[in-house]
């Protein structure tokens, strides 16, 4: 192989590691995850739905997303003060207010052939020891579940699936400077130590 062969090939092969380092396929599931407003932000929920009890007052979110973990899951959009959504239902005896955030994702978390309805939000008035699913069931009917009693659906979003198992694509976690990953430069090094060696052994040839 000629010299500015060799040069062509280790740059070929670069390209290619650098234009793959920032893409790695990952799984992700399509589902909806369960939050609770803490402190003013959305914090991942500890029980599920239909054994958590809110109090009067509580704000709980629900949001329909591919994630591929709870620590990188969508957070709900949306109003959360709990005064306004809850603005036109006044407090009863024996019952308890919920505000409930509904977001039902984008398009592009959205199961092929469906589309998002946008988000809302709700206040559910139910009975003082409800559960979360019940206050779910108060406002967003239908709901669905599938056999081991997982949220699948919300107001008959999605139609169909639950929990489906989704190939997505992960960025690289950054280095401490920002720059490009120890694998990527040894890779690197390695091809530009293959393509000098070719090169040596090219010009040890023509002499």
């Amino acid at each position: 192989m000629s010299r500015r062969g060799t040069t062509a090939l280790v740059l070929a092969v670069l390209l290619l590691l650098l234009g793959t380092a920032g893409q790695a396929q990952a799984v992700g599931y399509r589902y909806w995850s369960f939050w609770d407003l803490t402190g003013g932000r959305w914090t991942y929920a500890t029980q599920g739905p239909s054994t958590a009890r809110p109090s009067d007052g509580d704000v709980q979110g629900f949001r329909f997303a591919v994630s591929e973990d709870s620590q990188q899951a969508s957070k709900p959009r949306g109003d959360t003060d709990f005064a306004s959504i809850c603005a036109k239902s006044p407090a009863q005896q024996g019952k308890k207010r919920v505000a409930l955030v509904i977001d039902f994702g984008t398009p592009t978390d959205a199961p092929s052939g469906e589309t998002p309805p946008s988000p809302r939000t709700a206040c559910a008035r139910v009975p003082s020891d409800a559960t979360s699913a019940e206050a779910l069931a108060a406002v967003a009917r239908p709901l669905r579940y599938d056999t081991n009693a997982l949220l699948c659906a919300i107001a008959g979003y999605p139609s169909t699936g639950c929990a489906d198992q989704i190939s997505t694509t992960a960025k690289p976690k950054p280095t401490d400077q920002g720059g490009p990953s120890l694998g990527l430069l040894a890779g690197a090094a390695a091809v530009a130590a293959l393509g000098g060696a070719a090169i040596w052994q090219s010009r040890r040839r023509r002499n």
